[in-house]
């Protein structure tokens, strides 16, 4: 609607009321007492002029008569709330009310009055159950009598009968407008005309309308969604946080009542956003429940798990991230031609981070700005720290980052290839994973892998062997060369022993993660994956039924998947023919123990007599080495000296006596 029509039609609607208020006045003049009437007011002109008559242009019914019509006022009512509103617009009406009930003190209608001057009066009109009290049109004040208490225009009332669409105070702060409905991709747009066909109906009880349910993880897209539905439909659509829904009897009636009457006076539609209600909140969930069945609404909900309906039709679409295709189209336009100018990657993009619309443009812009401030530093003879394509990566990998804090750890990734002690065999197969990781775009998408079928996409890894060997190293290496963040899974919160409880544990997981195709590493991983037993109870079954959906959703996670055991043998084989690489992290030999010990201590650690030979031949795993190199600092720096054999022996009867060893003549002789 242009704003001239709008500007018209507010001045029709001052017009109605001015002629409407103009009859009213005089049907007043007919029942005062002239002893209480100003001059001014017996003999004064009719404010109804003329040119204000022919100002009605519009074919369109005024406020008044959409008013009365949507909530089926009677003449009586109609008038009734006219002289409320004559009391707010017209200065003559609170003495003209008082000189109609013969007493000068009442400025103000009551039902008495209205009793005496209005034609066709019925007692329904005063009930609470009446139109005019129960839709809250007017207010009835404080008084010893019901027909002697004053009476009040309701204000969004009063603002809509002068063409003036205002929400109502009362719902101002707990529900807000959406938007205007932005371009959406067209498996979005999709839904969004499904959407439009499931409510393209004919339906006076909104209670028969079916429900609207978004569902999904994908929580930026759905308001778009349902803004274009409603768009199109020519409803205005307003949301409400799941968490600001009131709750007690009387506020949940009169937030059902205000609402049920925006949605008669200015054609509404409300979106209930469930996807950050945390946990079983027993009152805001009756809540939900209560409004979805009985609020005479459009109504959408937005949850990230399927809710039922158990009167009131519900229809539910599921809301994913935009495809592949989409995603690099998206990628394309946030870019506007720099991908081009500086060789952005976007293959990589799409195929590694899974982002919706607004985040895509968020990420682009970002590294936009980070770009241009090493532009101006490259022009002050300062060399440029990070390439676009690194800027852009790091900006993504921070804004997919999963929220798994209650189920994992975030590790920062400081080891390199070089750290790396291991045979060549291994090294390989470890280049082979993060090779495949890397190159999974043009295999899947543009060589057609990923066209059939999306099982077994995903790339995961087995790292075998005993404690200490360096399999939660080998997963950091790994994490560091494809720039990606660990995520080490903690069993202990993912393993429950309340059936199904598991399954929704490693759901969250997987969900989160699949945001950035972060590498889980599910370290230790014996108790989780360990052999499918043989179903003797509901427990063994259940247990199962765990092993299962566990790889499945290892097969379509798009990340890569890590587990580390310390024994091989212990892992169900379904699992060993399901992952595709598989490698053993053999014990350390003297050979490679020396060259561990040659890699252990950092360059500004000072040592004096080191013989890394000797050191070798201590029979102990990486992980080993490592402590007792840390511990022989220690000891170095407390005594203010360099670290020496001397300390390495000491550091090592600590260890020894920890693995409840005994350290022998070979493995320490000529030490000191």
């Amino acid at each position: 609607m242009s704003a001239t029509t709008t500007s018209n039609q507010n001045v029709d609607n001052h017009a109605y009321m001015t002629i409407a208020l103009s009859q009213l006045r005089e049907t007043l003049l007919n029942h005062a007492d002239p002893s209480l009437l100003e001059e001014d007011i017996t003999h004064g002109e009719s404010p109804v002029a003329k040119d204000l008559i022919d100002s009605i242009t519009s074919a369109e019914p005024s406020a008044l008569d959409r008013l009365c019509a949507t909530f089926g006022l009677s003449d009586f009512e109609r008038n009734l709330l006219l002289l409320c509103a004559g009391v707010e617009l017209d200065a003559s009406f609170p003495i003209l009310c008082a000189a109609a009930c013969g007493n000068a003190q009442r400025t103000y209608p009551t039902f008495g009055l209205a009793m005496t001057v209005l034609e066709g009066m019925h007692w329904g009109a005063f009930t609470p159950a009446g139109s005019l009290r129960r839709w809250k049109l007017i207010e009835v004040g404080s008084g010893s009598e019901l027909m002697s208490s004053p009476l009040r225009i309701d204000e969004r009332i009063l603002h809509y009968l002068m063409g003036v669409q205002h929400l109502d105070d009362r719902l101002l702060g707990i529900v807000e407008p959406v938007g205007a409905p932005s371009d959406l991709v067209p498996s979005h747009s999709q839904i969004s005309e499904k959407m439009v066909a499931a409510w393209w109906v004919e339906i006076h009880d909104f209670l028969k309308l079916p429900i609207l349910q978004l569902c999904g993880n994908e929580v930026a897209s759905k308001r778009p969604i349902a803004a274009l539905a409603c768009h199109y439909l020519e409803l205005n659509l307003y949301a409400i946080a799941a968490h600001a829904l009131p709750t007690t009897p009387s506020d949940l009636k009169q937030f059902k009542l205000l609402w049920e009457r925006e949605v008669s006076l200015a054609n509404c539609a409300l979106l209930i956003d469930c996807d950050d209600l945390e946990g079983a909140d027993t009152g805001k969930e009756g809540t939900i429940t209560y409004l979805c069945e009985w609020m005479r609404s459009p109504v959408i909900l937005t949850t990230t798990e399927r809710k039922r309906s158990r009167l009131r039709p519900l229809l539910v679409f599921d809301i994913e991230r935009p495809t592949t295709k989409e995603q690099y189209t998206i990628w394309e336009q946030a870019l506007d031609g720099t991908s081009e100018s500086i060789n952005v990657q976007v293959d990589n993009l799409v195929s590694q981070f899974n982002l919706s619309v607004p985040v895509i443009q968020a990420a682009c812009s970002q590294a936009s700005v980070q770009w241009r401030q090493q532009e101006s530093e490259v022009a002050e003879n300062i060399e440029p720290t990070t390439d676009f394509n690194y800027l852009l990566w790091d900006t993504c990998r921070a804004q997919a980052r999963p929220k798994l804090d209650d189920l994992a750890q975030r590790i920062d990734c400081a080891a390199n290839w070089e750290d790396l002690v291991l045979p060549e065999s291994q090294i390989q197969v470890l280049r082979d994973v993060a090779m495949q990781v890397k190159q999974r775009a043009k295999v899947y998408d543009r060589w057609g892998f990923g066209g059939k079928s999306k099982r077994g996409l995903g790339i995961s890894a087995l790292f075998a062997g005993v404690s200490g060997t360096g399999k939660t190293m080998a997963a950091e290496v790994l994490a560091r060369e494809l720039r990606l963040d660990l995520y080490r899974i903690d069993l202990s919160a993912v393993v429950s022993k309340y059936i199904g409880e598991t399954e929704k544990n490693l759901g969250r997981v997987f969900d989160a993660a699949e945001l950035g195709g972060v590498v889980l590493l599910f370290d230790e991983a014996d108790a989780l994956f360990g052999k499918r037993s043989e179903v003797k109870d509901s427990h063994d079954r259940h247990a199962n039924v765990e092993v299962s959906y566990l790889l499945q959703r290892m097969e379509s996670y798009r990340g890569l998947s890590v587990l580390t055991t310390n024994l091989k043998s212990s892992l169900d084989q379904a699992f060993l023919r399901r992952i595709r690489f598989i490698t053993q992290f053999p014990f350390p030999d003297s050979t490679q123990r020396a060259e561990i010990w040659r890699r252990i201590f950092p360059k500004s650690t000072p040592t004096e007599g080191l013989d890394y030979q000797k050191l070798g031949q201590l029979n102990v795993a990486g992980g080993n080495i490592r402590s007792i190199a840390l511990n022989a600092a220690f000891l170095a720096a407390d005594a203010n000296e360099a670290v020496t054999m001397y300390y390495m022996l000491q550091a090592a009867k600590s260890e020894y006596i920890k693995l409840e060893r005994s350290l022998t003549d070979t493995e320490v002789k000529g030490w000191v």
